[in-house]
């Protein structure tokens, strides 16, 4: 299936009434190992007794991939075993709630909807689930179906060093180590059947960096979301793809780091003007905004393939015969939602003709609660604090300036978003020059997360910052739980003081 079909994009909890649909899937993904799909009274008791554990991916509604697990007492299994002894001869007694590992029992990714990521959501899920149970880790015995082409000069070990070490290429290994999982130890005769892998298989383990033993005291669960925050180089493109290939060059090393989100600068596809410098500015912005479709269709096929929300930055956008200055939320799941400058400048009404828009809104993500304002809007604080008032946990400011005073207007007021409002604030810019590119041709940014000034948070209320004028990535955990304390227990509580008995703020209906 190609990108740009999919409509949706759904991750959820197997249901018994998938089975057939299951069973199907399994026999597509199995071709190799007829008859190798689970029965409908196996998975009835793997969903009764674990629900967290069995998910599914669904495309447009169909059944694309699944996983299933169980949690063990995993000191049992410690030494050498068998799959039929880590099911209990697949009848899944072996599951436990007191266990500490989440045991892979299968996972797989039906061949029409391969090469779209989708086996890493899978493993992202169960990293995340673990996480959320408290368990010391995962494992699986991993099959090694390439090793058959082998066996006769290689030993099990040989072999998994070979393609540890690229000799050897074992694309289902090598996705595993890829996806943090590392090789600890030869199980021989795990799998009956499985001829490719001369029965052998590899025990592969992902260590929980966050697990904390029980404990008698209460504690609070932390909600931790990753931004990306690509500060952006103003250079010459010979062409669309180009910039495109850059783009994706980006969003590819963020997500390498499991980031939950991207943004990107206000106007970072400014150097396809150049193309158009022999035209009058008012004309070159409105040949550039003839690409903003296609752009904004290659950046959702992006956020789907590398699993992360993209937040586009900004481009020039004509609706109903004006232009606007407009960005998009291209969100892993599918979706997309637009997003608008309501205050242009001065210098952007009077070169380029730039119309204000009207439309300001939250946007709910897979992680949270967001806000989005480009540069200027961020400068009038009434934006931010309706935001907040809809529950908005970061925003998000992409922005252009092109002289250190400019940028200090942005980034002095993004701090002061959030102190008064309570929230983290992200802010990118582009850095460079673009001399072919008139009312562009100068560039100065350093891309910084702001929080909270209080005792949970950086004194400073820097939680990261970019080095000035160049291009780099920042990447920023933010965690939400902090906003909830400062909320009910901070220093001080912008939100809840305000003197709502002498001033209040409202948006009007249109907007």
């Amino acid at each position: 299936m190609k990108i740009k079909e999919i409509d949706n994009i759904e991750l959820e909890y197997l249901k018994k009434e998938d089975y057939e649909e299951l069973k199907k899937a399994m026999t597509s993904a199995y071709k190799t190992m007829p008859e190798s799909y689970w029965k409908e009274h196996h998975i009835e008791a793997l969903v009764n007794k674990f629900k967290e554990g069995q998910v599914v991916i669904k495309i447009n509604g169909k059944l694309a991939g699944c996983a299933l697990s169980i949690i063990l007492d995993y000191d049992f299994f410690k030494e050498n075993h068998t799959y039929k002894e880590v099911t209990q001869n697949y009848t899944f007694d072996s599951h436990t709630n007191k266990g500490k590992v989440l045991y892979g029992i299968d996972v797989f990714i039906i061949p029409e909807f391969r090469g779209l990521r989708l086996g890493r959501r899978l493993y992202d899920y169960r990293k995340e689930l673990c996480e959320k149970l408290n368990l010391k880790g995962i494992a699986f015995g991993g099959r090694i179906p390439n090793y058959h082409k082998y066996s006769h000069e290689l030993t099990p070990k040989q072999y998994i060093d070979k393609v540890k070490r690229k000799e050897i290429e074992d694309h289902v290994l090598n996705f595993q180590i890829s996806n943090d999982f590392h090789p600890s130890k030869i199980l021989k005769g795990y799998l009956d059947g499985d001829v490719a892998s001369n029965e052998f298989a590899v025990l592969l383990e992902w260590d929980n960096i966050y697990y904390e033993e029980p404990s008698k005291k209460t504690a609070t669960k932390k909600k931790v979301v990753r931004v990306g925050l690509v500060q952006w180089q103003m250079r010459p493109y010979k062409n669309l793809e180009e910039l495109l290939q850059q783009v994706e060059y980006f969003i590819e090393a963020v997500s390498g780091y499991r980031s939950d989100f991207a943004l990107f600068p206000e106007f970072f596809n400014a150097p396809l003007m150049a193309e158009s410098n022999h035209l009058s500015e008012p004309e070159a912005i409105r040949e550039l905004a003839k690409y903003t479709e296609r752009i904004v269709r290659k950046f959702s096929e992006l956020s789907i393939s590398y699993n992360i929300n993209i937040i586009t930055g900004s481009m020039p956008e004509i609706k109903n015969e004006k232009l606007y200055n407009a960005g998009y939320l291209c969100k892993r799941d599918g979706t997309i939602e637009r997003y608008e400058k309501l205050h242009v400048t001065p210098d952007e009404a009077k070169v380029w003709g730039l119309q204000g828009g009207s439309e300001l809104k939250t946007f709910d993500t897979d992680s949270g609660k967001i806000g989005i304002l480009i540069c200027y809007d961020s400068e009038f604080p009434e934006l931010s604090r309706l935001l907040a008032d809809d529950g908005m946990d970061i925003l998000f400011i992409p922005f252009l300036t092109d002289t250190q005073n400019g940028y200090s207007r942005v980034r002095n007021c993004a701090q002061a978003r959030a102190i008064e409002n309570e929230c983290y604030v992200a802010i990118a810019g582009s850095v460079g020059n673009l001399p072919k590119v008139h009312n562009m041709d100068i560039q100065f940014a350093q891309s910084m997360v702001f929080t909270p000034c209080d005792f949970a948070f950086p004194s400073t209320g820097i939680k990261a910052e970019a080095t000035p004028n160049t291009e780099m990535i920042l990447i920023s955990d933010l965690d939400i739980d902090l906003l909830r304390e400062l909320h009910k227990f901070g220093s001080v509580r912008n939100l809840k003081d305000r003197r709502k008995d002498i001033f209040e703020l409202k948006r009007k209906e249109n907007s």
